[in-house]
């Protein structure tokens, strides 16, 4: 497997074009792997038969693991791929290892008579480490075809469609909706109808490598329950039969629960019979003639709820990437404070003659890229042993998507015009919401920005977007009091803060890259020139 993209760890078979016992040539397309963010085609580089397909269509294969074998129309391939696995395995580089030293290991459990396959949960981007069932097509005893819609997946950069690769008949289904299966773990099992699926997964569960989940698979026969089961043991000798949570419902609503009928196994008390309650009426007024009773307050009946939300893999992967920079790059901040004046004026004369609408976001794109020219000591990246000081002016703006951002890059930015960037930032964002960006529109960023402005944000600090060194935080343009030749007027200022890790970014450098910005954006023709 190919590393298609500078964080890509794994590839996603979206799609093969040749199959076992086919002739394929070199250069000639043969797979389309799927990253986290595009689908890439994969041409072979070698000329032969294909004897071995490492992954079905839906699954991951790790950078360096066996994608296929290629060779001569009946080659014996098994200790090849057998050494190539145990490199693998062990952290080694999947070089050519001799035939002689692989000795696959005999399975403990035979399976060849079983007539059905396990079906693993594929790695669907490079970060992706589970999947989460977001809706079952089919349920246990269904038919499937190749090529049918089997299952929708959750990953953490969207929702895909799993497509079957086996025909058959779905025996056993690994997670009910909403639960998550990690990576290569099982998903389903699909084969013949009477298939001895019990003994292929114990198999598989033994064979697996790590230590297997100490729990036992459900059964498909309880798919259908619920993931969490409260069990209560009830005896015949008038103790009440309740859920726990039926109590806890009756006990919030003030309801006697001794008086609910249940509807349950041997009448046990459900949630569902405590909000189907319907309590007597109140007790009669006191009769006439009797002192009334003291006035007591009418009991207010409220119900606690919350609602509680799985995290997405996109999310999942932010707090994951964020947390590693946060924590580990020794972030120090800079702020400033920019008269906007001139700006707004110049953006109002260039949108009468510009062919599309500028935005402040544009203009600050461009006297970043400008002001980076500068103070190229701000467009550097922290690589350990060394510090990476990059040349090209690559800026990555920060685009908010459903359930987390992404960081589309302006490439050569300080070359572009205004119309330039805000035609491309357009395009990139529209590209990032509808999940149709390409490798090279997310990659290779030397700095960053994140804007939240149009939020009506005033400030606010940025994490720092790794390699990058720096991030700058943009925030609201408002209307405040200025001091101008010695007198207190109107006037619209902007504070901006540069993050920046000190490991490669001294305070100094910093803070003239900020000097420099704002002195592009308090006089705007000189971004321009």
């Amino acid at each position: 497997m190919p590393k298609m993209s500078d964080t890509m760890v794994e590839g996603v078979i979206a799609k093969w074009h040749k199959k076992v016992g086919d002739t394929v040539k070199s250069g000639e397309l043969m797979a389309e792997i799927e990253t986290d963010k595009a689908t890439m085609d994969y041409e072979s580089f070698n000329t032969g038969t294909v004897l071995y397909l490492g992954a079905k269509e839906g699954e991951a294969v790790k950078i360096n693991d066996v994608l296929a074998v290629v060779g001569n129309k009946g080659e014996d391939y098994a200790a090849l791929l057998a050494g190539a696995q145990s490199a693998a395995a062990t952290g080694g580089k999947a070089e050519q290892p001799k035939v002689e030293a692989a000795t696959p290991a005999a399975p403990t459990v035979d399976t060849s008579g079983i007539k059905a396959k396990i079906v693993q949960m594929p790695k669907m981007s490079d970060t992706m480490v589970e999947g989460v069932i977001a809706a079952w097509h089919k349920k246990v005893g269904d038919s499937v075809k190749a090529g049918e819609l089997m299952a929708e997946v959750e990953t953490d950069k969207a929702t895909m469609e799993y497509e079957s690769y086996d025909t058959g008949t779905l025996l056993y289904i690994g997670a009910k909706e909403k639960e998550s299966v990690p990576v290569n773990g099982v998903l389903a099992i699909v084969g013949e109808k009477n298939a001895d699926w019990q003994t292929l997964l114990k198999a598989f569960q033994s064979n697996a490598s790590g230590t297997p989940k100490a729990e036992a698979p459900q059964q498909p026969a309880s798919s259908s329950a619920p993931s969490v089961q409260v069990t209560e043991s009830h005896s015949s000798n008038g103790r009440l039969k309740a859920s726990p949570l039926a109590k806890k419902m009756a006990k919030d609503l003030g309801y006697d629960i001794a008086k609910i009928q249940g509807s349950g196994e041997n009448g046990r008390v459900t949630k569902g019979d405590v909000e189907n309650y319907k309590p007597s009426a109140v007790q009669a007024a006191p009769a006439a003639g009797k002192t009334a009773a003291p006035v007591v307050l009418p009991q207010v009946i409220g119900k606690e709820s919350f609602e509680e939300i799985a995290v997405s893999q996109m999310r999942k992967t932010i707090a994951r990437r964020l947390s590693e920079s946060k924590f580990s790059a020794p972030h120090f901040y800079v702020t400033m404070e920019i008269n906007m004046d001139k700006a707004i004026e110049a953006r109002k004369s260039i949108n009468e003659i510009s062919p599309v609408k500028i935005s402040f976001n544009d203009m600050v794109i461009k006297a970043a890229a400008a002001a980076i020219r500068q103070n190229l000591d701000v467009n550097v990246s922290w690589l350990g042993d060394k510090i990476r000081k990059n040349q090209h002016i690559n800026i990555g703006v920060a685009v908010a998507v459903k359930d987390g951002l992404v960081v589309p890059v302006v490439r050569f930015a300080d070359n572009k015009s205004l119309s330039h960037i805000a035609t491309e930032v357009k395009a990139l964002a529209q590209k990032a919401h509808d999940k149709k960006l390409q490798p090279s529109e997310w990659e290779g960023s030397t700095f960053s920005i994140s804007n939240l402005g149009m939020f009506g944000v005033e400030d606010f600090t940025a994490i720092i977007n790794p390699p990058d060194a720096c991030i700058l935080a943009i925030g609201g343009i408002k209307e405040t009091a200025v001091v101008k030749n010695g007198q207190l007027v109107p006037g619209s200022v902007m504070k901006v803060t540069l993050s920046s890790d000190h490991r490669a970014v001294d305070g100094a450098v910093a803070a003239g890259f900020l000097k420099t910005f704002k002195g592009l954006l308090e006089d705007p023709v000189r971004i321009l020139i």
